[in-house]
């Protein structure tokens, strides 16, 4: 009779090792040897067998601590040899295992059920409407329950019956080398039960595709991106929960802010002699004008703080600030009488009102001559 490997050595792994580097380790080791990989091998279905041996002790916490303290001779003697490869976690890693193998067989009777899919939907808002909220109606199109059959699937309401293949387990077994395999019933798809007659208005799906309309609520601060979930609102489920509704929200641009954050940016002409002389401006807001003061010789691209004036924080803390940013315009066509009083105007002002001008011209004498 030939000597039994020591199961650590078996399954390649330390005697420290923790419980779940020993399930890696066999499924690792069972993958490389399982029958169906390595069809008529006998040496690969042994290893298989001696690695599954190896894992039903060391995976067991009582089993793995009487074969430390005696090693293989604590499952010698009358009553004590054989193992079930069939029990408790190691069949649900054998199932894991055969999933695999066979396309992702699950265990377990009776119909199946399905959560939906969840959804997406595109909205499209204004600025305004992203920075304040606003409430939308939608209508999407989705799978819902068919009034038809109450969901069921069957003509009538009629209830589906046990699959004769299965007898309601989902699952057909056949014997596999040393051992039973489950595969998914090919009657029933798995589901444990099967429709006589399907309901004509949804072909047995239980589910019709129509329109749903609802209201959705958009909190303010929102922007491009912003992902709002309506719990419930997505696919009806195949006897499970419904998905999810996801609303993606698309802003608009604004012919006059644009957005930074929570700062809402307004880039504001002025005429040369306001920007000179100052003066009061009637200043666009998110809502309405309001008065702002302009220093004289404001220059341009000089920006202005209204404090509060922005969009408020989507999650609650304050508002941001709208920055005015002033420019200056040159004036493109001037009548006789204009151009008279700027030609009088260049005469008289000197470099010395012009700082900025000459600063500029000084630093190119210098670096050029």
């Amino acid at each position: 009779m030939p000597v039994k490997r020591d199961y650590y050595e078996v399954l390649e792994v330390d005697r420290s090792a923790d419980e779940e580097t020993i399930k890696k380790a066999f499924r690792k080791l069972a993958l490389k040897h399982h029958p169906d990989r390595n069809p008529g091998d006998k040496q690969a279905e042994a290893k298989f067998r001696e690695a599954a041996e190896a894992y039903q002790v060391l995976s067991d916490s009582a089993q793995r601590a009487k074969y430390d303290r005696f090693g293989h001779a604590a499952f010698e003697g009358p009553g004590m040899g054989g193992f079930d490869f069939t029990a408790g976690g190691f069949e649900d890693l054998f199932g894991d295992l055969f999933g695999e193998f066979f396309g992702g067989a699950s265990r377990g009777r009776g119909r199946r059920t399905r959560r939906g899919d969840d959804l997406r939907y595109n909205l499209e808002i204004g600025f305004e409407e992203a920075a304040f909220g606003c409430e939308k109606t939608i209508s999407i199109p989705r799978p819902t329950r068919c009034d038809d059959c109450g969901g069921s699937g069957g003509k009538g309401g009629a209830a589906p019956t046990t699959c004769p293949g299965c007898r309601g387990a989902g699952q057909v077994r056949f014997q596999q080398g040393f051992f039973s395999i489950a595969k998914t019933c090919g009657q029933c798809s798995g589901r444990g039960q099967i429709i006589k007659e399907a309901c004509p208005a949804c072909a047995g799906n239980g589910r019709v595709r129509r329109a749903h309309t609802l209201q959705v609520k958009v909190p303010a601060g929102v922007d491009t991106g912003s992902r709002l979930k309506l719990r419930g609102e997505g696919e009806a489920g195949a006897g499970g929960a419904a998905g999810d509704l996801y609303v993606v929200i698309s802003v608009l641009e604004h012919e006059i802010f644009k957005r930074d954050g929570n700062d809402v940016i307004c880039e504001l002409p002025v005429s040369f002699p306001r920007a000179a002389l100052g003066a009061e401006l009637d200043v666009p807001t998110l809502e309405g004008t309001v008065k702002m003061k302009m220093p004289a010789g404001t220059q341009s691209g000089s920006v202005f703080r209204l404090r509060g004036k922005g969009v408020p924080d989507l999650h609650g803390y304050g508002r941001g600030d709208e920055l005015v940013q002033v420019i200056v315009e040159t004036p493109r066509k001037l009548n006789a009488r204009q151009r008279e009083l700027l030609e009088e105007l260049a005469a008289i002002s000197g470099e010395e009102v012009h700082p900025m001008q000459k600063g500029f011209f000084d630093k190119v004498r210098e670096r050029f001559g």
